[in-house]
């Protein structure tokens, strides 16, 4: 298997009007802030499912983290097998009564839910539940998650639990205290014990801005997506999004250039469909420049001083929630961007479309999706 090294999956960056945690460790491999290939984001994400699958191969429930984790943890349950349930913690709305919340203490946006409606099923049908995020620095709002779904639901206590992360970076007291509350922690990269705030604090940003230039009108593509807010079969997820990436091929290779510049981009919580359509751009379409990354809640200092990751931004609106901010990291000039997205705001569809103007002016522009 892969080996990936901290080289390879971090970059530091500062975080803009955060006093709690002042820096943002960001992976080049993540397709999230980054323009990646999007096959080499999947390898990634794979690369830890697999060594998962190896190692507890009875698991049959993945739990990802929003926003960044939600596509690592959707790649790590498809490599369970058919039975194995995924579903992520959300920012969107669930229905009444039908989630449990808590709280990530150092984001920019606090409050998670997760749906459990059918969380004591799920739960009767697994011996190992594993936990996946981006990063793992302290573990605290692991802990706090564990505790709050094992009060709602105490078979939890009984089963094997599993921290799963691309980053780790816990203390040894911090896996000292996952592993007295019954939780294992396995990883891709192990980072050293460091407190990265000095070493941020060297650089000098600047916040993201709206665009200003004009929006335009996108070529609009209706796909309806499967539901991981909700809970779906991992291994059915992929195969949804590798079935209906290719039932595109076909439009994309007639209507564009397959030497010029690609970029797939996700939006928020959805990462993993247009990772999966990039990738099949890639791998089976002949484009031979794909790019893949996304929008975020994150906002991060922009700065053109060098080895800093982020060197422009925009503010946008949501697509999901046009009174909330979103944020577009490093965009660059493409000859053709699809966006793929479960959001359907135009305010927040127009927002972006002026984005990318600002950058690349005369790129097709296709939406791909449909709604929550």
């Amino acid at each position: 298997m892969t080996d990936y090294t901290a080289a390879e999956t971090l970059r530091l960056a500062r975080r803009a009007n955060n006093t709690k945690r002042t820096y943002l460790l960001v992976n080049p491999l993540q397709g999230k802030h980054m323009p990646v290939s999007p096959q080499a984001a999947l390898k990634m994400m794979q690369t830890l499912g697999n060594r998962l699958a190896e190692e507890f191969p009875d698991t049959a429930l993945v739990i990802g983290f929003a926003e960044t984790a939600t596509a690592i943890g959707a790649m790590a349950a498809a490599c369970f097998g058919p039975d194995c349930i995924y579903i992520h913690t959300t920012r969107e709305p669930l229905p009444e009564g039908s989630a449990v919340l808590f709280r990530e203490e150092h984001s920019h946006a606090v409050e998670q839910a997760l749906y459990c409606q059918e969380m004591e099923s799920w739960l009767k049908q697994t011996e190992t539940v594993i936990f996946v995020d981006d990063e793992l620095s302290t573990g605290r709002t692991l802990l706090n998650m564990i505790e709050q779904l094992a009060e709602k639901f105490p078979t939890l206590r009984k089963k094997k639990l599993v921290a799963a992360s691309v980053l780790n970076r816990l203390t040894p007291e911090n896996e000292a205290r996952l592993e007295a509350a019954g939780v294992a922690s396995r990883y891709l990269v192990k980072l050293p014990d460091e407190d990265y705030t000095d070493a941020a604090s060297r650089f000098s940003v600047t916040e993201a801005k709206p665009p200003e230039a004009l929006p335009r009108d996108w070529q609009r593509i209706s796909v309806s997506f499967c539901k991981p807010r909700l809970g779906v079969l991992g291994f059915d997820y992929l195969d949804v999004c590798c079935r209906k990436a290719k039932d595109l091929l076909p439009r994309f290779r007639e209507a564009l250039d397959p030497a010029g510049k690609l970029l797939v981009l996700g939006t928020e919580e959805c990462m993993f469909p247009a990772l999966t359509l990039g990738a099949v751009l890639e791998h089976k379409g002949g484009f031979s420049h794909v790019r893949c990354h996304a929008t975020t809640r994150s906002p991060i200092g922009i700065s053109s001083q060098e080895g800093y990751p982020i060197q422009k931004g925009f503010r946008l609106k949501s697509l999901y929630d046009e009174n909330r901010e979103t944020f577009l990291y490093n965009l660059e000039n493409y000859d053709a961007v699809l966006a793929v997205s479960d959001g359907k705001g135009e305010a927040g569809l127009q927002s972006l479309s002026q984005a990318i103007n600002a950058c690349a002016g005369g790129c097709k522009l296709y939406f791909v999706g449909g709604g929550l």
